[in-house]
């Protein structure tokens, strides 16, 4: 019968303990370090406005699908889109020859036109050397090096 009226015993809180530090105002510091620290800005090569590299294929499903190209990037991506176009896109895309609206889709104003930077018209090569070649790239990708 002892054990039923007993209470708990209070148990210690226990509180996070942090590190002293020196407020900003106090005179061991020296004028050098009372200013605050700068946070340095990184500017993230990834955020909008989004740079699209397009392809043949990319505007020939978007034409079958019946969808705005830009308008669709936007809604997808939620934030403004620029689409660029390489010369060898372009290239490619007047061989084809019986599709004149994928023609008339990359000749759009909107569209960046990206020069070429290689030898030859061949379209896949020119974008995965641009991927490659672009500084936000990491080597993670498994890409391949040429």
């Amino acid at each position: 019968m002892c054990g039923v009226n007993m209470g708990k015993q209070k148990k210690a809180r226990k509180y996070a303990t942090m590190k002293r530090m020196l407020s900003l105002q106090d005179q061991r510091l020296k004028e050098k370090d009372r200013l605050k620290p700068k946070k340095k800005e990184k500017k993230d090569p990834t955020g909008p406005p989004y740079h699209i590299l397009v392809d043949t294929n990319f505007i020939n499903i978007s034409i079958k699908a019946k969808l705005d190209l830009v308008q669709s990037m936007m809604d997808c991506l939620y934030a403004k889109c620029m689409p660029c176009i390489t010369d060898c896109v372009m290239a490619e895309i007047e061989k084809l020859g019986q599709n004149r609206v994928a023609l008339r889709i990359a000749k759009d104003p909107r569209f960046e036109r990206l020069p070429r930077t290689h030898k030859g018209t061949y379209a896949d090569d020119c974008l995965v050397q641009r991927v490659t070649q672009h500084k936000s790239m990491p080597d993670d990708y498994g890409a391949p090096w040429f």
